[in-house]
């Protein structure tokens, strides 16, 4: 068994314990005398004071700044009317023509009842209820200033007459009927360039009045529907192609301001669209649809621009300032419903685009060519100097080309034509003299009659450009007729895009609408009513000037910058803003208050257990 050795403690002086005693007590009384004094009533107020004064200051100086800085400005807009607009539901617009029957070889009774047969023949014809002849009797009309006769020697295309409320109206056409002896059947003459129908019958073809219809009266009627055939399909088109669909997104607002699920009256849809199927045959609408392609849209100022190019030197210069004055001018002065600017420039060295084929030579027929897939590369815009815009309205570009001599005549392969049209842009010609006196002439100059080909052709390419139709063959008429589609189109362009701009600002809360947006839209509005009533009214002209400011006021609303910046713009960049500026300052502000109410709690609570 090992030794176990026992080593006792010695035990501790009692001098060291006394010490040791002393030394802790001196460690807790330093300890002690370490911690802060307690806070009087007046530190405690003061540091309340603080807080609070920091606390006001945010709420009630910092809110309302960041709130009045950072909000976005919305102003009222009449959604219910923008969408009842758009959905076609304010106006339906009609196009009441007056038509002026003038029947001299006839007695007030008799020509009365040619009326009344003509119309109810014209009725039976039209199938398009929003356009439609209204005749009347030129006896039973009172003719302000002048007679009918005297204004027909004026040559003036527009008569104004006054009905029986005093209204002032554009007569469309005026329907001249005249007793021919010896005629064997009623025949029918429509001058070009008035808005004049004469109509040769026969004495035994007037018909009676005892009688419903007379041959007279069908006849008139059938060729006044087929007089106004394509304005009608014209119209039809321009209703078909901005109607807002049955099945489409159509809201509606309700008088809170909030968006209401709503579309227009099914049957009265199907039975418009009935009735414009019936006026637009496929093949039609196709030529309608490339003739909208084709042409610029409507402005009331247009800048054109004739060009002469050349390869070579020579023709230097060209007497096109008489030649417009002759040839192009009378058609521009008669296009009533725009303005027009002429410039005109001469350009050598013209070369053509590297990017076409060069001209093939022809030794069958000697002449050279240009295919046809190269015509819309024919300008060389890189070097060829054309302006594409001149102040605010487009410019129309035309061209005259004249090819060297050596390259010369110059053809389209296969059709061999010499003039195309670009659309929405303009036309281009080829000069190719005819004859060798032509050609002598034209290596220096171009005189005014060799110009006159070249100006007939780009007059015919600015009607297809602004939209004229092939029919009637009055110009008068076209003029007419264009006026009404342009009113028509300008009205649903601005009535559809009233209808964007109000499903935008319900579908974007926080985007800003300005008040410039505000007073563009009551604008287009006035307008839009202005234009609705002077189409019912009969007056195109105001109307086609009432539908273009309505479009631009409607177009500068929708596209203002103000709303297009606001767009696009998440919330993830406010908070990315934000959080840097209020971490830093709000954590103390917020940490102090959080132990201030803790402190009054605590108050709070002892009070209520002293009690």
């Amino acid at each position: 068994m090992a030794d176990t050795t026992i080593v006792s403690a010695t035990p501790e002086p009692p001098e060291d314990a006394t010490k040791r005693e002393e030394s802790l007590a001196a460690v807790k009384v330093s300890t002690a005398s370490k911690k802060p004094p307690p806070e009087t009533a007046h530190d405690i107020r003061i540091r309340t004071l603080v807080i609070t004064s920091f606390w006001v200051t945010v709420v009630l100086f910092g809110l309302p700044v960041w709130w009045w800085t950072t909000s976005i400005h919305r102003s009222r807009l009449p959604l219910h009317e923008m969408l009842e607009w758009a959905d076609g539901k304010a106006c339906k617009p009609t196009f009441p023509l007056q038509i002026i029957v003038d029947a001299p070889s006839l007695s007030e009774n008799e020509a009365q009842h040619l009326v009344r047969a003509t119309q109810h023949a014209l009725d039976d014809l039209n199938e398009f209820s929003a356009h439609h002849l209204r005749l009347n009797l030129f006896e039973s009309l009172t003719i302000s200033n002048h007679s009918l006769t005297d204004q027909y020697q004026e040559g003036s295309d527009h008569n104004c007459l006054q009905g029986k409320s005093g209204r002032p109206e554009e007569s469309a056409l005026t329907v001249m009927l005249k007793q021919v002896d010896g005629a064997g059947a009623i025949s029918a003459e429509l001058q070009p360039h008035s808005s004049i129908l004469n109509i040769f019958y026969p004495a035994n073809q007037a018909g009676s009045t005892s009688s419903s219809s007379s041959a007279l009266a069908n006849t008139i009627a059938s060729k006044l529907q087929d007089i106004f055939a394509e304005e009608q399909a014209s119209i039809a088109y321009a209703l078909i192609a901005n109607q807002p669909h049955a099945n489409g997104q159509v809201s509606s607002t309700s008088g809170s301001g909030q968006m209401s699920p709503s579309s227009p009256s099914n049957s009265s849809i199907r039975e418009q669209r009935s009735s414009i199927s019936r006026t637009l045959s496929p093949e039609l609408a196709d030529k309608l649809g490339r003739r909208t392609t084709r042409s610029l849209k409507y402005a009331p100022t247009y800048h054109i621009t004739i060009s002469l190019f050349t390869p070579t030197s020579a023709p230097s210069s060209w007497d096109i300032e008489s030649a417009i004055d002759e040839y192009l001018a009378p058609l521009l002065a008669s296009f009533s419903i725009s303005n027009f600017t002429v410039d005109t420039q001469v350009q050598l060295y013209a070369t053509f685009s590297p990017s076409i084929q060069q001209p093939e030579h022809n030794s069958e027929l000697g002449i050279w060519t240009l295919r046809k897939e190269d015509l819309s590369g024919f300008v060389n815009a890189a070097e060829w100097p054309l302006s594409p815009s001149i102040g605010e309205g487009p410019t129309l570009n035309f061209i005259l080309y004249v090819p060297s001599e050596q390259m010369s005549p110059l053809m389209v392969k296969d059709s061999h034509v010499t003039s195309w049209l670009v659309p929405q842009w303009g036309g281009i010609t080829i000069f190719n003299p005819s004859s060798e006196v032509e050609i002598s002439r034209s290596r220096s100059s171009l005189s005014k009659e060799a110009i006159r080909p070249a100006l007939l052709t780009f007059s015919h390419q600015l009607l297809s450009l602004l939209g004229a139709p092939e029919s009637p063959s009055s110009f008068p008429l076209q003029l007419q007729t264009l006026t009404r589609v342009r009113a028509a189109s300008l009205l649903l362009s601005a009535s559809s895009t009233m209808g964007s701009l109000a499903r935008l600002t319900v579908a974007l809360p926080s985007i800003a609408i300005p008040k410039n947006v505000a007073i563009a839209v009551d604008t287009t509005l006035t307008h839009l009513r202005a234009t609705c009533l002077s189409l019912t009214e009969g007056r195109f002209n105001d109307a086609l000037e009432h539908a273009r400011i309505a479009e631009a006021e409607a177009e500068k609303g929708f596209f203002d910058k103000s709303m297009v910046g606001q767009v696009y713009f998440p919330d993830e960049h406010k908070v990315a803003v934000y959080l840097p500026l209020l971490g830093p300052i709000g954590v103390p502000l917020v940490m102090s208050a959080l132990k201030e109410i803790r402190r009054y709690w605590k108050v709070w609570r002892g009070r209520r257990t002293g009690r």
